[in-house]
């Protein structure tokens, strides 16, 4: 997961989404970060911010989940 760093410039014409996954406000260019492969976008950087932290932390769940499973 990487909001957009220096590497590539993260486009709304990439987005799949249009409404923010946690406000249903319209998504903006300045809120848009890369998750599992997909540009995902959102209104505002801190609903971003607060994707990024708890999609990280979902995902270490699982993480150890599947390492506990073997």
């Amino acid at each position: 997961m990487e909001a957009g760093t220096g590497m590539e410039k993260l486009e709304l014409k990439h987005v799949i989404n249009a409404i923010c996954p946690w406000s249903g406000e319209p998504v903006r260019a300045d809120s848009l970060m890369r998750y599992r492969g997909a540009v995902v976008g959102f209104c505002n950087p801190g609903c971003r911010d607060k994707f990024a932290r708890a999609s990280a932390a979902f995902d270490a769940a699982l993480a150890a989940l599947a390492e506990n499973a073997g």
